[in-house]
């Protein structure tokens, strides 16, 4: 069954580990939009080279390129659908993520907001830090790395921690997830696509949270 849906959340909130289960567990394609403009712009593509000109000279790229990508994706298909992750961030961006899926005969079908609380989240991204060779995240309080020193994944024995995974870093990303993205939050609960989760809680329980959402 084909489902399209998008991840909201702030920074840390757990929606890159839920969008992998997802990919792993439905099938589903993840659409991350920095994959997509890497990718793009590695590809020689029409669309790769409009996207390299506005990243060489050091600008935005525009929602309308986004767009551009997003489409191309779809017109790809996904026999389980797609999880958008990191667009939309604004309401503009919504509206034309959504005539884009109508012009082409495809909806949303849920948009799962993962609830946090700032405080813990705090404490939990600032614990962080992730395989260097797989992605696998760990958490020197919740999910400390084996004793052995390797991935429970990969087997991997490089661990990274990003550079503004620190409290102020974080607390400002956090304000600038507030301003520019929460609103999306009352855009799609009039809608009637919002549905929310409890985004702090352990990984297995928020995946059968979603799993409960998606049917």
């Amino acid at each position: 069954m084909t489902t399209n849906i998008i991840l909201l959340g702030p920074p840390g909130a757990g929606k890159g580990t839920q969008a992998r289960k997802l990919v792993e567990e439905r099938g589903m394609v993840q659409l991350s939009t920095g994959d997509m403009l890497r990718e793009a712009q590695a590809s020689g593509s029409e669309m790769g080279k409009k996207v390299a000109a506005v990243m060489a000279a050091g600008q935005l790229v525009t929602d309308e390129i986004v767009i551009g990508l997003i489409r191309e994706k779809l017109e790809q298909g996904s026999e389980g659908g797609f999880i958008f992750d990191g667009f939309p961030r604004t309401l503009p961006q919504a509206d034309a993520l959504g005539d884009l899926l109508t012009a082409m005969g495809a909806k949303l079908d849920a948009v799962i907001e993962m609830q946090v609380d700032d405080e813990a989240l705090v404490q939990r991204i600032t614990a962080r830090s992730t395989c260097g060779d797989c992605g696998e995240v760990y958490n020197d309080i919740t999910k400390p790395i084996p004793a052995d020193g390797k991935c429970s994944n990969c087997g991997g024995t490089e661990f990274k921690r990003r550079a503004d995974d620190n409290e102020d870093s974080l607390r400002q990303r956090l304000m600038e997830y507030y301003k520019k993205t929460s609103p999306l939050i009352g855009y799609y609960y009039a809608k009637g696509d919002l549905s929310s989760v409890n985004g702090l809680g352990e990984i297995d329980a928020v995946q059968a949270e979603i799993a409960k959402i998606l049917g």
